[in-house]
């Protein structure tokens, strides 16, 4: 059964459970895992500290991007443009973060991505794996063509001037190639 955006945006002002929009269908959110909680905490943390006194601001899992007529709960944003007045979702983020997990992967890497990448705001789309190590970022500068990091190497954010070691995106991360990692050193 299809609904209109006006009673999607209602029903997630009073609703216990986060939805995304997309074409008229709601979908219902799957509650994360702690590894998807630790990785999404590190990079907001580390953005707020990072964009603090500037127009930039990262915004957490419970803040909706609009694009066009779907509704998406990423899980970092960063917005330098939002807009007091529309409390419930920005449609002008510069960069996405999505942490993947086994039941998001498919949609965040076809559905989410086109969207995503179709808005003129959007400099750099980031895909962070939960399960291993791995970190795609995408950037509008480079054709969207896909860059992947893993341990030992240093992600760097363009689009708002930062660069983080992997190791600090998945601190405290619960996974064989963490595991492997800090026995090795």
């Amino acid at each position: 059964m299809n609904i209109s955006e006006a009673e999607y945006l209602a029903g997630e002002q009073v609703s216990e459970v986060k939805h995304e929009f997309i074409d008229g269908q709601v979908y219902a959110m799957a509650g994360a895992k702690v590894n998807h909680g630790r990785i999404t905490g590190n990079v907001y943390s580390e953005f707020r500290t990072h964009l603090k006194g500037s127009p930039c601001e990262p915004l957490g899992p419970d803040m909706m991007v609009k694009v066009g007529t779907k509704y998406f709960y990423p899980d970092v944003i960063v917005d330098c443009n939002y807009d007091e007045s529309q409390p419930q979702y920005t449609d002008s983020p510069i960069l996405i973060v999505e942490v993947l997990s086994k039941s998001t992967s498919r949609i965040d890497r076809t559905t989410k991505r086109l969207a995503y990448i179709n808005m003129p705001s959007v400099e750099e789309y980031v895909l962070i794996e939960q399960d291993f190590v791995d970190i795609e970022v995408m950037r509008k500068s480079d054709g969207w063509q896909s860059t992947h990091y893993f341990l030992g190497d240093n992600v760097e954010f363009k689009s708002i001037g930062l660069t983080l070691a992997t190791a600090d995106i998945y601190e405290r991360v619960n996974n064989q190639d963490m595991v492997e990692f800090l026995q090795g050193k």
